[in-house]
């Protein structure tokens, strides 16, 4: 069987302008012609031109295609083999790449402007999730409060920061030694921990009025990347993020609110 230049281009997916190139530079032309003239591919030919395809997807330049098919026994090992070396190279420098970029979206969303090693120490097992960060960017961005959060962020120091986090982790094992112990959300030594919480956002991020905190607590029950960074997984229970969700609104429902604070 044979086929036209049409055919082979629509189920090879390749257009006709690449196999009229192809036919030009002697890299593949068609052994066959109609009786008017037309070019006709062979099943030799489709073959061959699923290795150039092949070699084509490896990134290969065209040249260097023609010498592996010129003597493929001799040359395709050797070729492949620097092709891969090449390629991981490449991805170790688009990754650094992804680790540039990923840095610069992070101080984007998060206002934290430290180094990997900085973060390490500073945070320890909490992560940042870039996914959340955006997302809960496109959620909250609009809102005073979490404009003012992002900006207050970006103005923290190193020592801000070990600060803040070191009084965060001594919340945390309190709140942890809580559940443990198997005081009730509503227990009076849990709602004052729900109170710190509060209180600690308002310190170091943006003013926290109770209706406020109740959203956000309702984002660490629902999203797994929210209580992140609040509990990180290393040291989180089943049921702890509903646990903290329920202090949470208990202590906003008792301290009430404003129709200025709902809508801060």
């Amino acid at each position: 069987m044979s086929w036209s230049v049409g055919q082979v281009s629509g189920f090879a997916g390749v257009t006709v302008r690449t196999l009229h190139y192809y036919d030009r530079s002697g890299l593949l032309s068609p052994s066959e012609r109609s009786p008017a003239g037309y070019r006709l591919y062979s099943g030799a030919d489709l073959a061959r031109l699923q290795q150039i395809l092949f070699y084509r997807e490896l990134g290969f330049p065209l040249d260097e295609i023609a010498d592996i098919l010129a003597d493929p026994q001799a040359n395709a090992l050797d070729h492949l083999l620097a092709r891969r070396q090449a390629l991981t190279e490449q991805i170790e420098r688009l990754q650094k790449l992804v680790d540039v970029a990923e840095r610069a979206i992070e101080v984007r969303r998060t206002g934290v402007e430290l180094g990997p090693e900085e973060r390490f120490e500073v945070f320890g097992d909490v992560v940042f999730d870039l996914s959340y960060a955006a997302d809960a960017h496109l959620k909250w961005g609009d809102r005073e409060s979490h404009q003012e959060a992002l900006a207050r962020a970006a103005t923290h120091s190193k020592e801000d920061w070990r600060q803040l986090m070191a009084e965060a982790a001594e919340w945390r094992g309190r709140l942890l030694a809580a559940f443990d112990e198997g005081l009730p959300p509503d227990h009076p030594a849990v709602s004052d921990l729900a109170e710190e919480h509060r209180q600690h956002i308002s310190r170091w991020f943006t003013p926290c009025p109770p209706e406020m905190h109740r959203r956000i607590a309702d984002d660490y029950e629902q999203d797994a990347r929210a209580f992140a960074l609040v509990v990180p997984a290393v040291d989180q229970r089943p049921g702890l993020a509903d646990y903290l969700r329920t202090a949470i609104a208990g202590n906003a429902e008792r301290r009430g609110t404003s129709d200025a604070e709902v809508t801060r």
